[in-house]
This record gives C-alpha cells, sequence and structure tokens, in this order.
C-alpha cells in the first residue's frame, strides 16, 4: 500500500470576526476565543461567531470565566439538548463533596486518592451511545498545585482521514464498529463495569461531519471494541493501526494547557482526546457539560 502524503489544512483567509477575537492553536486544530464574558448571555451576532470559529477550529478555549453550573448550562444550552451521562441513567450520583449531582454535569475529580482519572487514553466522549455527545464543554476550577500538568491532547480526526491512502479509504467505507460503554473499565481502568449493563452501538467506521461535510475517521482507542463482519485477528490489526495513525502523528494535534477558571468546547464528532495524568499526588478538579447530537452517519 502506498504511503499516504501528509497534508496540512491551513485557513487560507482570516476570518473578519466582529464581536470576539479567535487565535489559533495549530494550523489544523484548536483556537482560543477572547471577548466573551459566559457569566452572561450571548446576543445572536456573538453565538454566530462562536459557531463559525467551531465549526472552523473543533476546539475553543475560553480563559478567566468564573461561571457558576448554571452558566455553564446555559451556555451549552445554545448548541443543543443537554447530555445525561450513562452514571447518571444507572443513578449513580457523582458529584463534588458538598454538591448536589445534576444530571446534566459529570464532575471530574483527581487527586491523590485516585486509582485512575477519566478521558486517560485517547477517546471521544460517550461514543458507546446510540446518539453521542455532539460537543462536551470542560471547565476546570483547579489545576495542579505543583503549577503545571493536566494538559488535555486533541487531535483531528478530519486529517487522520485525509492522510489515509486512497485504497484504504475505499476498504473502510461502509464497515460498522462497535462501540461499548464497558471497554473503559475493563481496559483502562482495571476494575469491573458497573452493574445493569452499559451502551453498546454500531457506527460507521467512516462518518460524514453533517454541518462541514468533511469525512473523518470514526473509531477510538477508549470505546471501540471491533469492526462487523471481520475475524478477530483482521478487527484488532486494524483497529490497531487506525489507532496508531490517529495518536502517534503530532501534525494531528493541539495541546490545551490549562490555568484555573478556563472552559474548552471541543467537536466530540471529529475530535479525539487525551487527558494527561503526569500530576499525581496533586489534584484538578473541573465539570463538565455536554451536548447531544444525532447518531454519526455516513
Amino acid at each position: 500500500m502506498a504511503k499516504a502524503q501528509i497534508r496540512v489544512a491551513r485557513t487560507d483567509e482570516k476570518r473578519d470576526y466582529k464581536t470576539i477575537e479567535v487565535a489559533p492553536l495549530t494550523p489544523v486544530l484548536g483556537a482560543e476565543v477572547e471577548g466573551l464574558d459566559l457569566t452572561q448571555p450571548l446576543d445572536d451576532e456573538q453565538l454566530m461567531e462562536v459557531k463559525q470559529a467551531f465549526a472552523d477550529h473543533s476546539v475553543l478555549v475560553f480563559r478567566d470565566q468564573e461561571i457558576s453550573r448554571e452558566d455553564h448550562k446555559r451556555f451549552a444550552g445554545y448548541f443543543g439538548t443537554l447530555h445525561t451521562h450513562p452514571y447518571h441513567k444507572k443513578g449513580s450520583k457523582p458529584g463534588h463533596a458538598g454538591q448536589e449531582s445534576d444530571p446534566n454535569i459529570l464532575p471530574i475529580i483527581a487527586d491523590q486518592n485516585s486509582r485512575y482519572v477519566a478521558g486517560e487514553g485517547w477517546h471521544s466522549d460517550v461514543t458507546c451511545d446510540e446518539e453521542p455527545p455532539f460537543g462536551s464543554m470542560l471547565y476546570i476550577t483547579e489545576t495542579p498545585e505543583i503549577g503545571a500538568g493536566g494538559d488535555t491532547c486533541f487531535i483531528s480526526a478530519y486529517e487522520a482521514y485525509e492522510t489515509l491512502s486512497p485504497a484504504m479509504k475505499a476498504f473502510l467505507d461502509g464497515l460498522d464498529a462497535v462501540h461499548d460503554g464497558a471497554k473503559p473499565y475493563s481496559g483502562s481502568y482495571g476494575i469491573a463495569a458497573p452493574e445493569g449493563g452499559w451502551p453498546r452501538t454500531k457506527h460507521p467506521v467512516i462518518t460524514r461531519h453533517p454541518e462541514t461535510g468533511r469525512k473523518l475517521l470514526y473509531v477510538n482507542r477508549g470505546f471501540t471494541t471491533h469492526i462487523d463482519g471481520l475475524a478477530k485477528a483482521e478487527s484488532d490489526a486494524l483497529l490497531e493501526m487506525l489507532w496508531r495513525h490517529l495518536e502517534v502523528n503530532p501534525v494531528f494535534q493541539c495541546r490545551v494547557r490549562w490555568t484555573p477558571n478556563t472552559l474548552t468546547f471541543w467537536d466530540n464528532r471529529c475530535v479525539q482526546h487525551h487527558a494527561v495524568w503526569d500530576y499525581y499526588p496533586y489534584s484538578r478538579r473541573g465539570e463538565r457539560v455536554s451536548i447531544v447530537g444525532g447518531r454519526p452517519s455516513r
């Protein structure tokens, strides 16, 4: 198979935003956004420009935002219906000490007592759901006391798809893969999955973004277990190749370094992420709100 040529997508023109400032993190992925106060409702022009920046960059970083839970949910609500994580659907009540559980908020906490951290390993959020979140907003309030660590890395699944050879694209087109919510427990976490069964769903290996129209590679190490219709050895080998193709090329990636009161919003349809746990025994705390998006399609 011929080696795929690396292609870097670059914006041909700088957009003329009126209400916000957008500074790209890399030519391929991510941008920091200034000019918004997320404690206040957005007007129509602000929202339109945030949506455009989101389509262009897939990962948006908003710093110095001292927001409440209601502010967080209001901002997410501009983009659709809020997602309820399977934890909440099963009657669990994850929450910060002293705070009530909220079905639309997933606490993200790690400290000296943690056996594992959420998101350590490349994945897209909850792709085991029939309708996975289209986007996630993580708000970090407490960063490691050491003053560094706990970054989140992101991958463009657009770029991963576009740098595959034509022969591999043709082979993958039409295939489906199974995504299982129990996999993180038996794999990354090393513990038994909670009782009652977790979502297990089939999605296309290659999907098309419903807004940008771009194709992307939709398998992730966190939830994808096998490719439908292939023998186990074939599926395992193909998935490992695709995961490595996604994960090892820095051209596909950007990295967000957290500071207190930073909110990062990523497009879960075309981005994978990895929470770097390099700060043990220090602490990192935040909360995530996600937005329901509909089934991935070809």
